[in-house]
């Protein structure tokens, strides 16, 4: 994985003077002592096997026990990935603040599941990386929920954030795929020191009545009034296939995920359908939704993290509709995003001979 490698060592409460100390307080010296040996003085393995006259298995094990317990906090530059010629061409095709492309790296003897599952994973390291560095201190931010989101959340690096909170922007839902939204929101805020806002209500009721009385009850008006007050919202695309995680989740069942394509739905953003210009494609589901609305992503910095060529049309979507200002893409859906972007550019000269014979 490319980028800017920061390696910061903590020392506080963990290293300080040597002398007789209790076997957990020895061993979170050495864990501090190896990665001071490897990490700042460039000592190799082998090296500081010899220096401490341990094997180097042992140093690679105590290299991993530093990681695990935090001594060693290894952050990436996330801008690095905003570099690259098609990170420039995907900002200027459709309109964005920036976008950010991942490599994926895949064993040439990987089948398609395997290299599909590497994209994901890059796509949500990177995803990560990108909302650390762009939120700051006093933002209210949104997360939502699904399988890339969810991905993200267990990549989200540490560091604490001042005033920063973080709301969970759609209700709960049943699914033995992915864990509940509540708990993705909940990873996020941990791990960035975040104060965070839970939304205690289902995603979706049978009726359009009873999702109103909800939304009247103090506990959920007032959280779902935190909504109001988002900065930035993350927030991922999936498609209207039939196997599609909010079908598998009970959200919508085949039947109302027909329907909403028969009236030219190709996507869906935070629990909304959208057709392909990003319009909200309103049915009867939305009456008895509850959570994030449309206008309310608008009305804040959107930050897309997509991948895939199944949910391509509703990357895009997501895009013209002006939903995001920031992209985490991988690079072959990138390449194909840009593709697209550039072939409705000649469409109009290409379509404007055909519009005047038609006229004569």
């Amino acid at each position: 994985m490319s980028g800017r490698v920061t390696r910061e060592t903590r020392m506080s409460g963990r290293a300080g003077t040597r002398g007789e100390r209790a076997p957990v307080q020895r061993s979170d010296a050495l864990l501090t002592d190896v990665a001071l040996l490897y990490y700042r003085d460039g000592l190799t393995q082998s090296e500081i096997a010899k220096r401490l006259r341990v094997s180097r298995a042992s140093v690679v094990n105590y290299l991993k026990q530093a990681h695990e317990q935090s001594i060693v906090d290894i952050r990436i530059d996330g801008t690095s990935y905003t570099s690259s010629k098609l990170s420039r061409d995907l900002r200027d095709a459709y309109g964005l603040e920036d976008v950010y492309v991942a490599s994926v790296h895949t064993d040439p003897r990987s089948g398609p599941k395997q290299a599909a599952e590497e994209a994901a994973r890059q796509v949500a390291r990177v995803g990560a990386m990108t909302v650390h560095s762009l939120v700051r201190p006093g933002d209210v931010l949104g997360v939502t929920w699904g399988r890339t989101v969810h991905r993200l959340s267990e990549e989200m690096p540490g560091g604490r954030i001042p005033d920063l909170a973080v709301c969970q922007t759609i209700g709960s839902m049943r699914s033995h795929i992915l864990p509940s939204a509540e708990s993705i929101a909940i990873r996020i805020a941990a791990a960035l020191g975040a104060e965070c806002h839970t939304l205690h209500a289902p995603a979706v009721v049978s009726t359009p009545e009873l999702a109103e009385a909800l939304r009247r009850e103090p506990i959920i008006h007032a959280q779902l009034a935190e909504l109001g007050r988002l900065t930035k919202v993350l927030f991922a695309a999936g498609n209207v296939q039939d196997s599609t995680t909010i079908v598998g989740a009970g959200i919508v069942t085949a039947q109302e995920m027909h329907w909403y394509r028969d009236r030219g739905a190709v996507g869906v953003i935070c629990g909304r359908f959208i057709d392909a210009q990003g319009r909200h494609v309103v049915g009867e589901m939305d009456a008895r939704m509850i959570g994030i609305t449309l206008e309310q992503l608008r009305r804040s910095v959107g930050i897309l993290v997509a991948y895939g060529v199944d949910r391509l049309e509703a990357i895009r979507a997501a895009l013209a509709g002006g939903h995001a200002r920031y992209l985490v893409v991988d690079e072959a859906t990138g390449a194909q995003l840009l593709a697209l972007a550039r072939a409705a550019e000649r469409r109009p000269s290409r379509a404007a001979p055909d519009r005047g014979t038609g006229t004569r």
